[in-house]
């Protein structure tokens, strides 16, 4: 087995409310910064042991899929690395 690190990213879709990021947009904008479009994300990072990356990989997917992201309103991206 070896040590990885998998980083789940959890985001709304395109289209979904998405509050926090209305109103942090908002503020950068009233500061002088120009923006197209502000999302928000909430990462999560996972320490585990596998026996190869993509067995890490699936392992994350399989959490993000049953805990971390509701497949209806948020998309994620699985990304691991060595520990």
């Amino acid at each position: 087995m070896t040590a990885y690190t998998a980083t789940v990213t959890v985001r709304l879709k395109r289209g979904v409310l998405d509050p926090e990021a209305e109103t942090t947009q908002r503020a950068l904008e009233r500061l002088g910064f120009e923006l197209d479009d502000l999302r928000s994300a909430d990462r999560f990072e996972i320490d585990l042991d596998a026996a190869s990356a993509e067995a890490a990989a699936e392992r994350a997917d399989e959490m993000a899929e049953r805990l971390l992201a509701n497949p209806t309103v948020h998309d994620y991206e699985v990304e691991v690395a060595d520990r």
